[in-house]
């Protein structure tokens, strides 16, 4: 089995967010439990799993994705990094429909490189500071925020220097996570150097992520919050991870495109197939 890993919202590779990518041939999933092991052995954030769907009108793929301990609903630079994938076997540019568990979601690759993600806009509800929060992140935020359905709790920070300085106790935080349903916490603030509009780190030790590179799924989240703060649409976010990238977002509706590019470094062959 052919297996490549794909670093996603960068133009370099060793940077952005790399996620490993699996296109299955057949018309059914391998054992779920053989799936989780794989992304285990792969520890990256995400592992992505797709197949063909020769029979759907609405789709022309089947989704999945897994980080090293569960499987998830949304994952966005595993999205990218598998359209990437396509787009590179294909060698042209085109749009590809996946069926996913948070229903269809395209991805628009272009002859320049880049590809457009249209997500889903997570719904942002201002909501009190879970007890702990403070505690864990070691920082207090503005302003806190429920993302509905992505299940993210998006804190609001003064400044760009306050998000990247976060040290989280992991242990600390994965209990005011559990204890509250989320899936992670997403820190944001505005902008110290031109370039990019905000600037945002993701947590997400529940899920076996302490810190997540680039996450394309925050962004449902941080792009219509920063639009509405702003004012104004079209806005690149910087996530100030240690590996760092950028996402070009656009609100449009109820749904949020992501943009961005994706670099091949690896690409092999699997020989522990299920």
């Amino acid at each position: 089995m052919r297996i490549r890993v794909i670093d996603a919202f960068t133009d370099r590779p060793f940077a952005g967010n790399p996620a490993a990518v699996c296109l299955l041939d057949g018309d059914s999933w391998p054992d779920e439990s053989w799936m989780q092991r794989l992304a285990s052995e792969m520890r990256h954030s995400e592992t992505a799993f797709a197949r063909p769907l020769p029979d759907d009108p609405e789709a022309d793929w089947a989704l999945r994705w897994f980080t090293p301990d569960v499987e998830v609903d949304l994952c966005g630079h595993a999205t990218l990094a598998t359209a990437h994938a396509l787009h590179t076997d294909r060698g042209t540019p085109g749009t590809v429909r996946f069926r996913s568990r948070s229903g269809v979601l395209i991805a628009h690759s272009r002859a320049d490189g880049t590809i457009t993600l249209d997500f889903p806009a997570a719904v942002l509800t201002e909501t009190s500071t879970p007890d702990g929060l403070v505690e864990a992140l070691g920082a207090k935020p503005d302003a806190v925020y429920g993302c509905g359905s992505l299940r993210d709790l998006l804190t609001v920070f003064p400044d760009e220097p306050a998000v990247r300085g976060l040290a989280p106790d992991f242990a600390a935080l994965t209990e005011v996570i559990d204890g509250n349903d989320f899936r992670g916490v997403i820190a944001t603030a505005p902008p110290a150097s031109p370039g990019y509009d905000f600037v945002s780190r993701f947590f997400a030790p529940g899920d076996g992520i302490t810190e997540d590179p680039v996450t394309g799924s925050a962004h449902t989240a941080l792009a219509p919050y920063w639009t509405e703060r702003l004012g104004r649409n079209g806005l690149t976010g910087l996530q100030a991870s240690a590996r760092t990238g950028l996402v070009a977002t656009e609100v449009r509706g109820d749904r949020v495109h992501l943009t961005g590019r994706a670099v091949t470094v690896l690409d092999g062959t699997l020989y522990a197939t299920p």
